[in-house]
């Protein structure tokens, strides 16, 4: 299978609809857009599809982060018939809020949630787009936890390993599926 997991071979033909840009957002980056699958009604449809079969049970939430979860989480809690927690970057959320301060290759950023979103105890899935270093990642997870959810596992719909962001969340206790992985970014 050259490396990748049953659950990431399985999905070829979502793979394929994933557009590579080279040299994006700056020389030496292979991006992976997700616009063309999104763009493709079935491969979008199967994307949420298996997300929900890969999904840990039970659950009583799904998160999504900023920007390009939004997509893949809000859909997959409709799909789940779970609500929905939007983990955001600091000063969109109206209302109090709580966050995490996060580094970054060049200096820092911060996540937040409204302080509400979730009460102590409850089993929350942890959705993105895209797994890279995985700091955003861990810490949507940190502020879950800060909030008393019990993150039992997050969901990504491409993994670039190499970067090694899925074995942090692991590390971290944190189980980890992607549908598509592409090696070497």
């Amino acid at each position: 299978m050259n490396g990748q997991s049953p659950l990431t071979a399985a999905n070829a033909d979502l793979a394929a609809l994933i557009r590579t840009i080279p040299d994006f957002p700056k020389p030496g980056i292979q991006f992976r857009d997700i616009t063309t699958l999104l763009l493709d009604a079935e491969g979008f449809r199967a994307s949420v599809e298996r997300l929900a079969a890969s999904a840990p049970f039970p659950i009583d939430l799904v998160a999504g982060i900023e920007a390009r979860g939004f997509i893949f989480s809000s859909a997959l809690a409709a799909a789940l018939g779970k609500g929905l927690v939007l983990i955001r970057k600091d000063g969109k959320l109206p209302g109090a809020t709580i966050g995490v301060d996060y580094a970054l290759e060049y200096g820092s950023d911060r996540v937040v949630m409204h302080e509400d979103a979730c009460v102590p105890g409850q089993r929350v899935l942890l959705v993105d787009d895209l797994i890279a270093t995985g700091g955003t990642a861990f810490a949507a997870v940190r502020l879950l936890r800060q909030a008393g959810a019990e993150v039992v596992g997050a969901s990504f719909v491409i993994d670039l390993p190499d970067l090694g962001g899925a074995e942090r969340l692991r590390a971290a206790g944190v189980p980890v599926a992607a549908l598509v992985s592409f090696a070497g970014d």
